[in-house]
């Protein structure tokens, strides 16, 4: 039996490369996606989320989630990622249509319709999934597993001094599901900056793979590294969102995890967004989180690999 994926994204560039993973893996249906505002606009994200699928010749139903945060004002990853999100470098953007406007609400349908087995994961800002828990409480009681990318575990931060862009963008929401119950599984942007950079020569492997995919996994990065170079001080791009769904499909990739107690900051304007792990037990308070702190590289790229070496492309053109 496959195993049913729900994936809540803000796509943009990593994102899209996190989508082909498991839009190709042969042991994953991905039963939905819904997109949140975060690297981009919502109505932005949508339409890269379905650009995405077509490429993966994919029918999975993509749905409109959370336009802002639950509190602060959005403030989008575009400067880091391009003004479309994947690039700026010409993709026909525009003009598919969602499956809905009501992300969690297709969210909350296929936990029950996937109880026990619902394995979720974010890519983006938690708002939406802190939506479905106010709608829902039980929703923890339904999913097999939630994986979050989000959070450093060093609290060295890509956002700032110590907060990941994801948790920064909605603390409060990521605030709620913390406390909420859910028990999350968290690959934060320390593992991307340590085990999923690829610089010039890395970067020419993955495009040298060959597919329509593959090229288009490389360029859309065009706007990343220069991020990474002036900002992150990373050569080469790093693919924060990708890591953690190889992590999901492939927990053996995680090569050291935590179970730790874990809050986010949301009241404090020199670390917001900041997810505080109590590393030496010092609260008492019982672990809701497994931080994933080292992970395989080989093995993240070779999972990588495979996935762009899959010819979706030719698979449409066959089938159309």
């Amino acid at each position: 039996m496959l195993r049913p994926f729900f994936i809540d994204t803000d796509t943009a560039s990593d994102d899209a490369v996190a989508l082909v993973i498991a839009l190709t893996h042969p042991d994953v249906e991905v039963v939905g996606i819904s997109v949140v505002a975060g690297n981009v606009p919502l109505d932005l994200g949508v339409q890269n989320a379905l650009w995405v699928a077509e490429q993966c010749n994919a029918s999975v139903p993509v749905h409109a989630g959370a336009s802002a945060p639950l509190v602060v004002p959005l403030e989008t990853g575009q400067y880091v990622h391009g003004a479309d999100g994947m690039g700026d470098i010409g993709l026909p953007l525009t003009g598919r249509t969602p499956a809905s406007k009501d992300g969690v609400s297709a969210l909350l349908a296929a936990s029950h319709r996937y109880a026990g087995q619902l394995e979720l994961v974010t890519l983006g800002p938690l708002t939406n999934l802190a939506l479905a828990l106010r709608a829902d409480p039980a929703l923890p009681e339904r999913l097999a597993r939630c994986v979050v990318m989000g959070a450093v575990a060093d609290h060295v931060g890509n956002q700032t001094p110590v907060a990941e862009f994801n948790m920064w963008v909605d603390p409060h929401s990521v605030d709620e599901v913390l406390r909420s119950g859910l028990e999350v599984e968290l690959v934060g942007w320390d593992v991307s900056r340590r085990d999923a950079v690829f610089d010039a020569d890395a970067a020419e492997a993955m495009r040298s793979i060959g597919t329509p995919n593959a090229r288009w996994a490389v360029d859309i990065q065009r706007v990343l590294v220069e991020f990474c170079h002036t900002q992150t001080n990373l050569d080469g791009f790093d693919l924060p969102d990708p890591i953690a769904m190889a992590y999901a499909i492939d927990p053996t990739i995680a090569t050291e995890t935590r179970r730790l107690a874990c809050w986010c900051e949301t009241s404090s304007e020199l670390t917001r967004g900041m997810v505080v792990m109590d590393l030496l037990g010092f609260t008492g308070q019982p672990p809701n989180a497994l931080v994933v702190t080292a992970a395989d590289r080989d093995r993240f790229v070779q999972l990588l690999h495979r996935a762009l070496a899959v010819d979706a492309q030719h698979a449409l053109s066959e089938d159309t």
